[in-house]
C-alpha cells in the first residue's frame, strides 16, 4: 500500500501537473470505485483544481466547486499519467480523470476492488486522525504511542495511532531503531521511544526524498512495497546489512513482518505463527538453530 512517502511524492508530481488545470471528465470503469452519493461526482467535472494535499493514506484533491475528490489506492492501486483522453483499457483500469494537457488514470492490479473514490465536502471527515509524526514533537509522539498498550508493529501502521504509516516502512523504521515488533507500547522506555521518534522522522525523510528523486523527471511510475535498498523489508532470508544475520519474518494473513534478530530482538527468534503452530515445542528459539534445523 502506497505510504507516506509515496503519497507525498504522487502529490508533487500532480501538483505539477494539474494544480490550476480544469477537471474536464470524469471516467468510471465500474460504478464500485465510487463510495459517496452527495455531492455527485459530476460536481468535480469543468472545475478547477485548487489544491492537493495528503489525508493519511488517501490522495485529496481540491476543486474550486467546493467539493473534494479523495482516492485511496489500498494495496494494488496506482496512479498513471497518459495522454490527454487515453483509454480505459484492461480489467484494472478503474477511472481516468481528463484535464487539457492530460489524463491521470487509476489502475489496480488483482480482483479484489479495494481502492475507492470519495466525493467530500470536507475530506477531514475521512481522516482517522492519527498523529503526523513528522510536524510532531518527542512528547506529542511518547502520548500517541501509549495512549493504549498494543505491539510496535501495530501501533505503527494503525491510522489511528500514527498517520501514513503502513507495512513496509515499518519494518525499515523498527530495524532503524533496533526495537522489536513485538515489543509493548508501555514497555517501551523513554530512550527507546526517543529513538523511534527519530527513527520514523529520518526514515520517511530518506525514502521520501529517494523517490522524489527517483521520479524527477517522470511521473512516479514504479510505485511498489519492496525496494532496492531496503534493510528488512521483502528481504527474509537476505542478509541484514548492518549486522549479516539472516533476515526473519512473522506472517499474518496475506502480510508478514520483517525483522533482524540480532539488530532487533537480541537474538531472537520470533513465533511465526504458521511455522511455530506447526512445530510447537521443537519451534527453535534462535536464527541459528532455525538454520539447524532447515538442514535436518
Amino acid at each position: 500500500m502506497p505510504e507516506l512517502p509515496d503519497i507525498t511524492v504522487y502529490l508533487e508530481a500532480l501538483a505539477s501537473r494539474v494544480l490550476n488545470q480544469p477537471l474536464e471528465r470524469v471516467r468510471l470503469n465500474t460504478p464500485f470505485l465510487v463510495r459517496t452519493t452527495d455531492p455527485p461526482v459530476s460536481a468535480a467535472e469543468s472545475a478547477t483544481v485548487v489544491h492537493l494535499r495528503r489525508v493519511g493514506k488517501r490522495i485529496a484533491i481540491r476543486l474550486d466547486s467546493g467539493v473534494w475528490l479523495v482516492l485511496h489506492l489500498m494495496i494494488a492501486g496506482r496512479l498513471h499519467w497518459r495522454p490527454r483522453g487515453a483509454k480505459l483499457a484492461g480489467k484494472n483500469a478503474l477511472a481516468a480523470f481528463d484535464f487539457p494537457n492530460g489524463t491521470l488514470t487509476l489502475t489496480e492490479a488483482g480482483s479484489q476492488r479495494r481502492a475507492s473514490l470519495h466525493v467530500v465536502r470536507d475530506p477531514t471527515e475521512l481522516d482517522p486522525g492519527g498523529l503526523e509524526v513528522l510536524l510532531s514533537t518527542e512528547a506529542e509522539f511518547a502520548r500517541a504511542l501509549t495512549r493504549e498498550n498494543h505491539t510496535l508493529k501495530r501501533s505503527l501502521t494503525d491510522p489511528h495511532v500514527l498517520s501514513g504509516i503502513g507495512n513496509s516502512y515499518s519494518d525499515e523504521i523498527l530495524h532503524a531503531a533496533k526495537l522489536s515488533p513485538v515489543a509493548l507500547t508501555q514497555s517501551l522506555k523513554p530512550d527507546e521511544i526517543l529513538r523511534l521518534h527519530k527513527a520514523v522522522i529520518e526514515t520517511l525523510n530518506l525514502w521520501t526524498e529517494r523517490l522524489r528523486e527517483e521520479s524527477k523527471k517522470s511521473f512516479p511510475e514504479k510505485v511498489t512495497a519492496f525496494r532496492d535498498g531496503m534493510a528488512v523489508h521483502g528481504r527474509y532470508g537476505l542478509r541484514c546489512p548492518v549486522c549479516q544475520t539472516k533476515v526473519q519474518r512473522i506472517r499474518y494473513a496475506a502480510s508478514e513482518t520483517n525483522y533482524c534478530p540480532h539488530c532487533q530482538t537480541g537474538g531472537k527468534l520470533l513465533a511465526d505463527r504458521s511455522l511455530s503452530r506447526l512445530l510447537k515445542k521443537d519451534w527453535p528459539r534462535t536464527p541459528e538453530a532455525l538454520e539447524e534445523l532447515k538442514m535436518r
